[in-house]
């Protein structure tokens, strides 16, 4: 098992750095665990000297093993971050490996947001449309195997974060997703010289978070992304997860 290592990202409504130390090196306190996840998932409190705020803790004991990925789903989160990060789109919220009260895993930035929102809620609003595509389009990358209505978020700040990324970045074709709205469209021509340069540069990060044939299979689909610019349709029920929300 690849060993823990502790790099990029961090929480709440603060400068980037400060956000990144908090998450890195903020005291950790349990709130308590969050409903309706599979995995171990939990609130927690982050505090330092003249700062605090929340977070979501997911850690590797509290995963629970699956056929088809290994295990570190927390890793995966993680990276995911960092290829938004890397294509400068900023849709998934600060994300970090580090040690926890129940051992190593990922703590993100909890984004305060309107809960009674969701994709299907936010499709409503053509004014979001754009970070809705945006937020396929990291999922065609990702090879996202579980994007739920749920996982996109209208925040508090005005603005659309992606959550929940650790079924990503496997080398085999596994994308389920609710979004399948903008299906046969053309991808956004404003991202596609970002996921041009990812194709020829993934970032550094991704070498202590995944194997190699991993990035190696992120690179092979951001190149094909850039060949054939469209969104893909939907050609089986298996396409979609359960639940949908």
């Amino acid at each position: 098992m690849r060993p823990p290592e502790r790099t990029s990202p961090g929480p709440v409504t603060a400068p980037p750095a400060p956000v990144l130390d908090l998450l890195r090196r903020g005291e950790i306190e349990v709130k308590g665990r969050l409903p309706w996840s599979s995995n171990g998932t939990f609130l927690v409190d982050l505090c330092l000297p003249g700062q605090d705020g929340m977070a979501v803790y997911k850690p590797l004991q509290g995963e629970r093993p699956l056929w088809d990925y290994p295990t570190g789903l927390y890793r995966r989160e993680v990276a995911v971050y960092a290829v938004s990060e890397a294509l400068g789109w900023g849709l998934v919220p600060e994300t970090v490996v580090r040690d926890g009260p129940f051992g190593p895993g990922s703590i993100q930035r909890y984004v305060a947001a309107h809960f009674e929102d969701h994709y299907f809620t936010m499709l409503e609003r053509p004014e979001l449309h754009d970070s809705l595509r945006a937020i396929g389009l990291l999922d065609l990358l990702v090879n996202n195997g579980d994007r739920k209505s749920g996982h996109c978020l209208r925040g508090e700040d005005g603005r659309v974060w992606a959550i929940d990324h650790g079924l990503c970045l496997h080398t085999e074709p596994k994308l389920r997703t609710v979004i399948w709205d903008f299906a046969g469209q053309p991808l956004p021509a404003d991202r596609l010289d970002a996921v041009a340069r990812l194709a020829a540069a993934p970032p550094p990060a991704l070498t202590t978070l995944l194997e190699p044939a991993e990035v190696e299979a992120l690179c092979a689909r951001a190149a094909a992304m850039v060949r054939r610019p469209v969104f893909p349709v939907v050609r089986s029920g298996r396409a979609y997860p359960w639940p949908l929300v």
